[in-house]
C-alpha cells in the first residue's frame, strides 16, 4: 500500500503571513492537528502543529499584560511553525510505502508527514490515516474469521497455508505477518478470511503439519 492511497488529499493550508490566532481557530474547526504552511504554488514552506501554540514562560515573564496582548495579535504562522528550509519539518513522496513512512514517523517520534510531489503538497499522512490502513490490510471492514497461524520460518510454509485454504474454496481478505515474540526461528501470520465459520477454519487449518492456531475469532 502506497502512501497516495491513504493520505489525507486536498488538507487545509495556510500562508505564513497568516495571524496565529487565525489557524488556530482554523484547526480547531476542522478538528485538525497539523497545518502544512505553504508558499507560491502550494510549495511547501513549514509546518504548524498544536503545540507550536505555546509561548515559552520566559518570554511571558517579561511582559506585562498589555505587551502580552500586542506581542499575541502580532504573532504571525511563519513565527511559530516549524521552518522546511531549516530541516525541521519531515515529509515524503506520494509514491512510498507505508511502511516506509511508518518508519520515518516513528524514529521521529512526529505525528504526521506533510506529502509532496516535486516540491509541491498534495497531501498529509496521519497517525490516524496510518492506523486506517493498518485496518484494511488486515480486512478488518470486512467480517470473517481472523485467525493467527504460528509457523516455522523456513521455505514452503506459506504455500502449504494457502493450499489448505484453496482446496475449500476459501479467500483471504487480510493478511501480515511478524517474527514471534521470543521465540526465534518462528513467525506468525495473521490472516482474515471471509464467508466461513470460526469452527470452519479451525478444522482447515490444524491439519498444516508444522503450524498452529495461536488465536481465532470471528469480527
Amino acid at each position: 500500500m502506497l502512501v497516495k492511497d491513504v493520505m489525507t488529499r486536498h488538507p487545509i493550508m495556510v500562508p505564513p503571513e497568516m495571524s496565529a490566532a487565525e489557524a488556530e481557530h482554523i484547526m480547531t474547526e476542522n478538528l485538525i492537528r497539523h497545518l502544512p504552511v505553504v508558499g507560491d504554488g502550494k510549495k511547501l514552506v513549514g509546518l504548524v502543529t498544536r503545540q507550536r501554540f505555546a509561548l515559552k514562560p520566559d518570554t511571558m515573564a517579561s511582559l506585562n499584560v498589555w505587551e502580552i496582548t500586542r506581542y499575541l495579535s502580532n504573532l504571525t504562522v511563519q513565527k511559530i511553525m516549524l521552518s522546511a528550509k531549516a530541516g525541521e519539518v519531515y515529509s515524503i513522496d506520494s509514491n512510498r510505502t507505508v511502511e516506509q513512512a511508518a518508519r520515518v514517523m516513528t524514529e521521529h517520534k512526529i505525528g504526521c508527514l506533510p506529502v509532496l510531489d516535486d516540491d509541491v503538497v498534495v497531501g498529509i499522512l496521519s497517525e490516524i490515516d496510518l492506523l486506517r490502513s493498518l485496518q484494511e490490510m488486515l480486512g478488518l471492514p470486512t467480517r470473517g474469521v481472523r485467525v493467527t497461524m504460528r509457523m516455522p520460518n523456513k521455505k514452503g510454509q506459506f504455500a502449504a497455508l494457502t493450499t489448505a485454504l484453496s482446496q475449500h474454496n476459501l479467500g483471504i481478505m487480510g493478511i501480515g505477518s511478524f517474527p514471534t515474540p521470543r521465540q526465534p526461528g518462528f513467525y506468525d501470520m495473521v490472516l482474515k478470511i471471509p464467508e466461513v465459520s470460526m469452527e470452519q477454519v479451525r478444522e482447515i487449518l490444524s491439519q498444516v503439519p508444522e503450524q498452529e492456531i495461536v488465536d481465532i475469532h470471528e469480527e
